[in-house]
């Protein structure tokens, strides 16, 4: 992954617009707060191969990071503090955002087709 490029990530969130899309998003600090402070409340969620069409999307700097908000029909899927993307070679849109450490602290993955649901080293 690479730091966010915003004028790339809309394009290509404005590409998905519309489209039956499969979306992945995953929150957490769970993991990671819980070894440094035992009384840290966990917390995290995960949603993978939700299907949505959303009529349009957008992502906005927050000052060092962004967030990015997909309108579908009766709401809105967003994802804050991500800072990283990728376009794979499924031509999916993969967004994440790290701690200072490197640690997914939150994920957004928005794909045409479903993402795999067994545990796979390429994905």
């Amino acid at each position: 992954m690479k730091p966010i490029e915003q004028a790339k990530v809309q394009a290509k969130i404005d590409e998905f617009a519309g489209k039956d899309v499969y979306i992945h998003l995953e929150t957490t600090n769970g993991a990671y707060a819980s070894h440094f402070d035992e009384g840290a409340y966990n917390v995290g969620a995960f949603i993978r191969n939700a299907k949505v069409k959303y009529q349009h999307g957008k992502i906005v700097s927050t000052g060092g990071s962004y967030r990015v908000g997909l309108k579908i029909d009766l709401g809105w899927v967003y994802a804050e503090g991500v800072s990283d993307f990728e376009v794979d070679e499924k031509d999916r849109l993969l967004m994440a955002g790290h701690d200072r450490e490197g640690r997914l602290m939150v994920a957004l993955e928005i794909s045409e087709t479903p993402f795999s649901h067994e545990a796979d080293p390429d994905e």
